[in-house]
């Protein structure tokens, strides 16, 4: 048969087989049809199911060959295409497997002849054809590899010769996990002693870890081991699971007692430091006592967290370190009003473990299909969406008159409790239960200990099962020790009760809760470390519990965290002092710098660790918080999302349940459309109108919500629409319809793309964007120049400059009048 004829796979056996082995390879060496990922996992409504076309999009992986270097290490990815395509057709993904196998070498093939990618560099040439019968042999390559990687000491090459631990179960890494495993152990062979592994949650970092110190043990590379947690759960699991094969070399360090006659310890950085230096039993052991220490969930170390682990790893710092974390940089600043330091923008000088050797991101583990996919359903009620105003001498329910002002999301639960907003919440989660699986596994995130409790019996009050089985729904927090007693119970996979979790902190991290799949958020939550740990209690795929996907029930807007572009973005840094800052007391917290000096006699305010669990406990005790149970509270806007593949929310259904509150709200601001009319066109600036409706409890995402396709409207057209039944035009038909009309006739070349660029900002986010002069330090205003010469240089001064932007403000919102008319 003409080779032009044959299958992708009988090009494969015919031709590009025998030629690999022709060049030496031996059948050990190399491997067909690897499979690298699992296929996403689509969900539409309630159903859910994995793509299992390699050719549709989002369907499995799996490169044509992988030859290996060593049994632990390949080398080069080949992708074998039909002869009627070119040599050159497959060279893309190649190198996309390239890339994601961590190989130098990508090689495509139509059975003809071979066209090889070297990543290396060292090449004379990036690209090379060669002939069937001299494709390069192991040597060859092999050569160029360790001048790649730096590896010119035998004994580096000795610890990659060695391999994984098997059980005979057919378990082995994963690409993303070997990539992981083999970059540490490089780097360790290498002579690095500080580094950094960023996997997200359920993607098996403790598992990774688990293979790097297996391989290290076994070549007698590092024989004394620590491996330190946060979570007592977190030590339990570890131990149990991943850690099973150490065997009778493990030893967890409990009850401040020491033992020297182990090779693999595990414990919590509670349980071998403290304040008082009884408690710091770490320094009974010799500081070069351990060769490696592994850092769990070291984004906790943090420089505003308790930095007690610092001081153990500072002891140890002959060891190599290695740091697992699964959460992006935080940010933090002071906030003034509430006397907290709030997570938003820290300057370390140094970060303790460098950059990450290796970043596995949630998103990526969703595109692979190794982690479940998330369902979001937001919902505001009309306290949330407009806030809660008490009347003049209100009494709340223990006496106490309540501060009359406005009381928004951030308030309630904390300042002030509306009762009846905790029952609507329970209610709508035990509805949206009944409705899809009264057993799942459902975790619910409250504000405090105080707020997990009053969920608890407002679920309780709901649901007939919890009346003959208490364990059907249990607080879960550090305070409780029944409710922490049920903790293994619950994330056991085949243990049906609890079903229901409520929690403040103790359940957001490190517990591993495979068959969850409700999480619910009626938790204020600001930090992107927090948020990503939380999502992470879902992420497990358990195809055999039917756990495909998980949902998100948002009742606080914490969901809006996903939009951010730091939600993949760079690991937590771990804060490191430099000689030459001031001396801290141990275990004091280390000041932030900030521009601004701090509040005369303030004190900030650090959490509790409880010794076993780890769980910080709340603080702002003695703060006032009222309690309201006469308050009517309903839904006002409810949108279900789910993921597409191209990792996009998208609007599944929607409903706007209090559109006349809303309304009413406007009216009462601006009057009459006259009035709101004068209004808009007598500002200065329109954001000064949003920020003044977001001060009214009426954010622009709430206005947004209220609308369908409320995210294509401006501002103008939302109050306009809502509060006066005018007819809505989107951003881009605003935009449209000023592009014919041609008004920037009378402006030079330069000056009318600038106002075009300005038009098309105005029709993607909206009139506040073409307000703020930093966007024309963006793209693609930066191809004019700088701000400065754009304004200047362009435009004539900074003073005829905004006079173009107000007329063209004015050219978007005339079509109002016209359409009006």
């Amino acid at each position: 048969m003409n080779i032009e004829q044959l299958s992708e796979r009988d090009v494969c056996t015919k031709y590009i087989t025998p030629a690999i082995q022709n060049a030496g390879w031996q059948q050990h060496q190399f491997r067909e049809e690897v499979k690298l990922t699992a296929g996403r996992v689509m969900v539409r409504g309630t159903l859910a199911a994995r793509i299992r076309d390699p050719q549709a999009k989002g369907g499995p992986k799996r490169a044509d060959y992988v030859l290996y270097a060593k049994p632990n290490l390949p080398l080069v990815v080949i992708e074998a295409k039909q002869a009627k395509y070119s040599v050159g057709h497959g060279m893309q993904q190649a190198l996309l497997y390239a890339e994601m196998l961590d190989v130098p070498f990508a090689v495509s093939s139509n059975g003809k002849e071979f066209l090889l990618h070297d990543r290396t560099g060292l090449s004379q040439a990036v690209e090379r054809t060669f002939s069937l019968d001299a494709f390069p042999n192991l040597e060859e390559l092999w050569i160029l590899y360790q001048q790649w990687k730096g590896l010119n000491d035998p004994q580096s090459v000795r610890l990659l010769d060695q391999p994984y631990h098997t059980d005979g179960s057919g378990r082995e890494p994963r690409y993303y996990q070997r990539v992981a495993i083999n970059r540490a152990i490089e780097a360790i062979s290498l002579g690095r002693n500080r580094m950094l592994l960023v996997m997200a949650t359920g993607t098996g970092k403790t598992y990774t870890a688990f293979q790097i110190i297996w391989r290290l043990w076994k070549a007698k590379v590092k024989q004394r081991i620590l491996f330190l947690a946060d979570r007592n759960i977190l030590v339990d699991q570890t131990m149990q699971q991943d850690f099973a094969p150490f065997g009778e070399v493990m030893h967890k360090i409990t009850n401040r007692e020491v033992k020297k006659n182990y090779e693999i310890y595990l414990a919590l950085y509670q349980a071998v430091t403290g304040k008082e230096e009884w408690k710091q039993i770490y320094r009974q052991f010799p500081a070069d006592f351990f060769d490696l220490v592994v850092i769990d969930e070291c984004h906790r170390g943090s420089a505003t967290d308790d930095s007690a682990w610092r001081d153990v790893l500072d002891y140890f710092h002959q060891a190599t370190h290695i740091g697992l974390t699964a959460t992006p940089k935080e940010k933090t600043r002071l906030d003034r009003e509430q006397q907290i330091r709030v997570i938003e923008d820290p300057e370390y000088n140094y970060k303790y473990f460098g950059e990450p050797i290796y970043t596995y991101s949630l998103k990526q583990g969703i595109d692979d299909g190794f982690l479940a996919p998330y369902k979001v359903i937001r919902i505001a009620t009309d306290a949330d969406a407009i806030g809660y105003t008490p009347e003049q001498g209100k009494i709340d329910k223990h006496g106490q008159v309540v501060e009359q002002r406005l009381y928004n999301t951030k308030d309630f639960d904390r300042n002030l409790v509306l009762e009846k907003r905790t029952q609507l919440v329970a209610a709508r989660v035990w509805e949206y239960l009944k409705n899809t699986d009264p057993m799942a596994k459902t975790i619910v995130f409250c504000d405090d200990q105080d707020h997990a409790e009053r969920m608890r019996q407002e679920l309780v009050k709901l649901i007939p099962a919890a009346a003959s089985n208490r364990r059907y729904v249990m607080r879960i927090t550090s305070d409780d020790s029944d409710g922490k007693a049920q903790l293994s119970y619950f994330i056991d996979n085949d243990e049906p009760y609890p079903v229901i979790a409520t929690t403040s902190k103790l359940l957001s991290t490190g517990v591993d809760a495979k068959t969850c799949k409700l999480i619910v958020l009626d938790q204020t939550i600001n930090s992107m470390t927090e948020f990503k740990q939380i999502i992470g209690r879902g992420t497990r795929i358990r195809e055999d519990y039917r756990k495909l996907y998980f949902t998100i029930m948002d009742f606080k807007g914490a969901t809006r965290l996903f939009a951010d572009p730091d939600f993949d973005g760079e690991p937590v840094t771990v804060y490191e002092p430099h000689p030459e800052d001031p001396v801290v007391p141990p275990e004091s917290p280390t000041p932030m710098e900030t521009s601004e000096p701090l509040p005369p006699g303030y004190t900030p305010e650090f959490p509790h660790q409880d010794e076993t669990t780890g769980e910080t406990t709340e603080g702002g005790q003695g703060q006032v918080k009222y309690v309201i149970d006469d308050v009517a509270v309903r839904i006002a806007v409810e949108r279900s999302q789910y993921l597409d593949a191209d990792g996009k929310l998208i609007t599944e259904d929607y409903r706007v349940l209090l559109k006349d509150n809303i309304r009413a709200t406007l009216r009462a601001q601006f009057g009459s459309l006259s009035g709101f009319l004068q209004r808009w066109q007598t500002a200065e600036r329109k954001q000064a109108i949003i920020d003044e409706l977001t001060e009214q409890g009426l954010p622009l995402e709430v206005l947004q919500q209220a609308v369908n396709n409320g995210q294509e409207l401006d501002l103008f057209d939302l109050v306009s629409h809502v509060a006066f039944d005018q007819k809505p035009l989107t951003r881009r038909e605003r935009a449209k319809q000023v592009k014919k009309r041609d008004i920037f006739s009378k402006y030079g070349g330069q000056a009318r793309a600038v106002l075009d660029a300005l038009l098309e900002k105005f029709a993607d986010h909206g009139v506040q964007d073409m307000e703020d002069a930093k966007v024309l330090e963006l793209p693609p205003f930066d191809r004019f120049g700088s701000k400065t010469q754009i304004r200047r240089g362009i435009f004539g001064g900074v003073e005829h400059y905004t006079q173009a932007v107000n007329e063209l403000e004015r050219a978007l919102y005339d079509t109002h009048r016209q359409n009006a008319a």
